[in-house]
């Protein structure tokens, strides 16, 4: 779901999601007057994919290493995966993960921030680390003559991070003066309130980013205490890709990671949740000065890796995950309530949702909802149509080649496929499992995952005018919208 993920809440946070994930919305807008133009599937491709020969190895220290060499440009990218994401933040400590992340390169034992940058700078590198739900990575990419160089600066950022009170401070400022600024954005607050409607008190139930409540508490002790307990090379996975001898890698991740001590010795548990927390309710967060209502609607969807994947995802693209989609077209296109409307699944190692984003007039609320509702529901109880599946299905194929096109998104598809045991066939097979989804596999995606309890919903906007629109969707509660700074 959309919580707020580090670096700056942009995308290095896990690895890219796969074709079929959330498109999000445009934030501000009103009705549309012109309909929007159709635009046809990319073509297909048929070369095979095929990732680079994997070469794994495990430093002295526990960390697992895997290297692909790919040329010809004399670049690589490496990812440091660390199993230490927002769901291992500790009670009343929300955001903790995110908040470490960001201090690990402010300073070393031998490096001051500034110094780091500068070494970074000088070569053409860049460095830098992100958090989602799952993980807390690091993503470097460099020229090859300076790998060894750069993977030391790497390993000195993660292994010993001297966290300057100072640094703590101007962090902690900057991140309560970030939650103050997100008021103003009703597509930020809708998006978390929301993710607490989904997951309750689940270990994914919080922004990634936590909260101010939480984060004004952080002290240069609770990040200490996190980087011992949380990061450490058994639940660690190092990645490099590029034009790089994998001997080469194995020399240099021994050399940069040999001393890494801390840490658990497995991962943290995560279990998946019984339920949404808030399935069948009405979360209405009141924020008068608005003119539009943000809406979102949520039900139960699956783990990463889940057999339903292929057909979920196929269905998901002609419902709500393409520009041509049957939301598109019927919320936009027909009724022009709304620039914008998508609907995906977020997929997490324990569990996952299914969700849909949009936003109209304070007048239309209750129209959008119900139109989005019926337009699901048709595929709940019907399907896809025979054109519609064959189009969403020659759109991913055509689309996914890009997870192979350059040394960072094979980097990140390693992940992905190590972190969720998806199999390191998982990109080389891709489009076959998808073209060999059945209509029949459709049916059965949809009427599990296609609402069949009543959803969570969440609309931000105006309570007083919005609240009476909303009758019969289930029990209602108004919260304001400073509840989720």
């Amino acid at each position: 779901m959309a919580s707020r993920k580090s670096p700056s809440r942009k995308s290095l946070a896990r690895p890219a999601k796969r074709a079929g994930g959330k498109v999000p919305a445009a934030r501000k807008a009103s009705s549309p007057r012109k309909a929007a133009s159709k635009r046809g599937a990319p073509r297909a491709t048929t070369s095979a994919l095929t990732l680079p020969t994997l070469h794994e190895s495990t430093t002295s220290s526990g960390l697992k290493v895997i290297a692909a060499e790919r040329g010809p440009l004399p670049m690589v990218s490496v990812r440091l995966v660390i199993r230490a994401g927002s769901a291992t933040d500790p009670d009343g400590k929300h955001g903790l993960a995110d908040f470490t992340a960001r201090l690990l390169r402010r300073g070393t034992r031998r490096l001051n921030a500034q110094a780091i940058d500068e070494a970074v700078e000088f070569v053409g590198a860049s460095l830098g680390v992100g958090v989602s739900e799952d993980t807390l990575s690091v993503a470097l990419t460099t020229p090859s003559e300076h790998f060894e160089q750069m993977l030391g600066i790497l390993g000195q950022v993660v292994r010993e991070p001297t966290f300057p009170q100072s640094e703590v401070d101007d962090a902690r400022e900057r991140e309560l003066a970030q939650f103050a600024n997100d008021l103003d954005d009703p597509s930020v607050i809708a998006d978390r309130a929301m993710v607490r409607a989904l997951w309750g008190d689940h270990p994914y139930g919080h922004d990634v980013g936590g909260s101010s409540k939480t984060v004004k508490t952080f002290t240069r002790d609770d990040v200490v205490r996190f980087h011992e307990a949380r990061m450490g090379p058994k639940v660690s996975m190092l990645i490099v890709v590029g034009a790089m001898d994998p001997g080469r890698v194995a020399a240099a991740a021994e050399e940069a990671f040999a001393d890494w001590t801390g840490g658990p010795d497995a991962p943290v548990a995560i279990p998946a949740p019984e339920r949404i927390a808030l399935g069948g309710r009405v979360i209405l967060v009141d924020k008068p000065d608005q003119t539009q209502s943000q809406v979102r609607l949520g039900g139960p969807g699956m783990r990463m890796g889940h057999e339903d994947y292929f057909p979920a995802t196929a269905m998901n693209i002609a419902l709500g995950g393409g520009f041509t989609s049957r939301l598109m077209n019927e919320i936009r296109v027909n009724r022009g309530l709304t620039y914008g409307v998508s609907s995906w699944f977020d997929s997490m190692n324990a569990a996952g949702v299914f969700a849909l984003s949009t936003f109209t007039k304070t007048e239309s609320t209750r129209e959008i909802i119900d139109v989005a509702l019926a337009e699901i529901g048709g595929v709940r109880e019907k399907g896809l149509k025979p054109r519609e599946l064959a189009d969403a299905q020659s759109y991913l194929a055509g689309l996914y080649p890009l997870r192979t096109e350059t040394n960072e998104s094979i980097a990140g598809s390693i992940a992905e496929a190590r972190l969720h045991g998806l199999g390191d066939d998982w990109v080389e097979k891709f489009r076959d499992r998808l073209r060999a989804v059945t209509p029949k596999q459709v049916v059965a995606a949809a009427r599990k995952y296609c609402f069949a309890q009543a959803p969570a919903v969440v609309v931000l906007g105006k309570a007083d005018v919005v609240k009476k629109q909303l009758k019969g969707l289930g029990p209602i509660t108004v919260v304001p919208a400073t509840e989720y700074e």
